[in-house]
């Protein structure tokens, strides 16, 4: 199926061309029949030589005009219709305007009223029009044969759309049927939807109960269609033109952008967005003079790549045509941010991110290439840069804590800028450093020369009293507090019986020894004296046997060794 719509002046004969090609009278509502004027969007087809064609008829009058933007946003070709006898005229050029601001390509300009006219002044009217914009090789036809032929050489040439694409489908219209329920209908750009398909609106999903085009039913419908899509599970009230059907999870709404400008002129602060067949207040900042930063009153599911215009409603002019460039901008709240952003979309493009996992890539229209990891896609670059400042970090961070369990991960994280600590094992491989318990370590790291000579004389009092632990002064004293003590733990190198107090590496192991040789139950003056060592080490040393269930306590008191 091909997908027109018309473009042009009031009351030059657009409806009534479209009756003439398809039998099917555009206009639906009865104020339109009897005012004669086409004041919403209007929906007729046909066939030509074997080829399906759907037109989109929209109203011509200037009130008008964000109507006539919803129909012909997500439309790929236009019909562009003057007429003879008042040739090209204001809505004329407001309509080209808004087609050139969009990029349209595709077109095919139709001179009617040629029994009140000379067509040929109409005709080159239009031809020096449309020089110069995106409609410039646009053909001019002056009868319905010629437009049928034009039609189906206009089809031949439009691309080929994108049949597996996610589903983004721009609601033009909503109504109920009695017994049926909600139908909306649009322009289906790409993509296809089935009978039975869950899609999204509003972040709910909602299932597709049929689908019909061009008045017939299907089990299916491919892009580019004019569809329309019987939705059970949403009432009418929550859907309306502007907003879309998705595939579910394939698309992330934002609220602000940075566009590229197109045919811009004047930019006010205010102005609205029309995109698709929404149409969005948009406050506009300028970056440089080909970009601007947009923040929409409302959220919409965007993505890199599309277009659509800025339009100043109050002067019913076209402000500018837009390209998105990117959907998740940086903040430009760092002086002098906002004139190197512009200066990087002065080129007409916006870097992907540096780091991003693949879902959402796709969701923000950009392609999914890069380096993989895990889930994420990497630039190769900024992964290397992250791993030299990761190790360089590291290694300032373990100078100034040389005690330290090891460096956290999370302040690792920050200094490569990563986006997620789920990345930075994968950062971390082949640099030698380990990750425990969150913190980041070498691994078998030793003591700082300070910390390993005070060890050395505790160890040394430990050989020859294994259970003797060291005074709470004679640690101060070799200046071994909570963070040293800990440091030699993790190096092996002393065991943590209770706060303040430390054996050797082997403590528990040679205590059990010696418990083993006293009489089952044992007491724990029993114990202490066995030991050669005070209450103050064989409480706390006892508790942890009784902890590691190596020793059982009895209800009076006394232990015994377990098993």
């Amino acid at each position: 199926m091909f997908v027109v719509a018309t473009a042009g002046h009031v009351d030059h004969g657009k409806s009534t061309l479209v009756h003439k090609l398809t039998g099917i009278w555009p206009d639906r509502l009865e104020e339109e029949r009897r005012r004669g004027l086409t004041i919403d969007l209007g929906f007729a087809w046909t066939t030509i030589q074997g080829r399906q064609f759907a037109f989109v008829d929209v109203p011509g009058h200037e009130r008008f005009v964000a109507t006539m933007l919803a129909g012909v946003g997500p439309v790929p070709a236009v019909l562009f219709v003057v007429a003879a006898d008042e040739g090209w005229m204001p809505q004329s050029g407001e309509h080209l305007a808004a087609l050139d601001a969009l990029g349209v390509r595709h077109g095919l300009v139709m001179i009617t009223k040629t029994d009140l006219a000379d067509p040929a002044p109409a005709a080159r009217q239009a031809g020096e029009a449309l020089a110069g914009t995106s409609l410039a090789a646009s053909p001019v036809v002056t009868s319905l044969d010629e437009l049928r032929s034009g039609l189906v050489t206009l089809a031949e040439g439009l691309p080929a759309p994108d049949r597996e694409a996610d589903v983004r489908l721009w609601v033009d219209r909503a109504f109920s049927v009695r017994g049926a329920g909600t139908v909306v209908t649009g322009t289906l750009a790409a993509g296809t939807i089935r009978v039975g398909d869950v899609l999204e609106h509003a972040g709910e999903p909602v299932s597709v109960r049929g689908l019909q085009s061009l008045g017939e039913s299907h089990d299916e419908v491919s892009a580019v269609a004019r569809v329309a899509v019987n939705l059970r599970g949403l009432d009418r009230r929550r859907i309306g033109r502007g907003e879309v059907l998705l595939t579910p999870g394939a698309w992330r709404a934002t609220d602000e952008v940075d566009v590229a400008l197109r045919s811009a002129g004047q930019l006010h602060r205010n102005l609205v967005l029309h995109l698709g067949s929404a149409s969005v207040p948009v406050r506009v900042r300028p970056l440089g003079a080909s970009a601007a930063r947009l923040r929409l009153a409302r959220s919409l599911p965007l993505r890199v790549g599309d277009v659509g215009l800025l339009r100043d409603p109050g002067e019913h002019r076209i402000a500018a045509g837009i390209e998105i460039l990117d959907v998740r901008p940086p903040a430009l709240d760092r002086r002098g941010a906002a004139r190197a952003r512009a200066e990087e979309l002065a080129s007409g493009r916006a870097r992907p991110p540096a780091f991003a996992k693949a879902v959402d890539l796709r969701a923000m229209g950009f392609p999914v290439s890069g380096t993989r990891v895990g889930d994420w896609v990497v630039d190769e670059e900024s992964w290397s840069r992250g791993r030299r400042e990761a190790i360089d970090r590291f290694g300032r961070w373990s100078a100034e804590h040389p005690v330290a369990a090891g460096m956290p991960i999370e302040v690792l994280r920050q200094a490569a800028a990563l986006p997620s600590a789920e990345l930075v094992p994968e950062l971390l491989a082949g640099t030698g450093l380990v990750i425990s318990e969150g913190l980041v370590r070498r691994p078998g790291a030793g003591l700082p020369p300070e910390v390993d000579r005070a060890v050395r004389v505790v160890e040394r009092g430990l050989a020859t009293e294994p259970f003797r632990a060291p005074e709470a002064d004679d640690l101060a004293r070799l200046g071994l507090g909570g963070r040293e003590l800990a440091a030699a733990v993790r190096a092996g190198r002393l065991t943590r019986i209770s706060d303040g107090v430390v054996l050797g590496p082997d403590a528990l192991e040679r205590a059990v020894e010696i418990l083993a040789e006293l009489p089952q139950p044992f007491s724990v003056s029993e114990a202490r004296r066995a030991l050669g060592t005070t209450r103050r080490v064989a409480v706390p040393l006892l508790e942890l046997l009784d902890a590691r269930r190596v020793t059982t306590r009895q209800e009076d008191g006394t232990r015994r060794l377990a098993g």
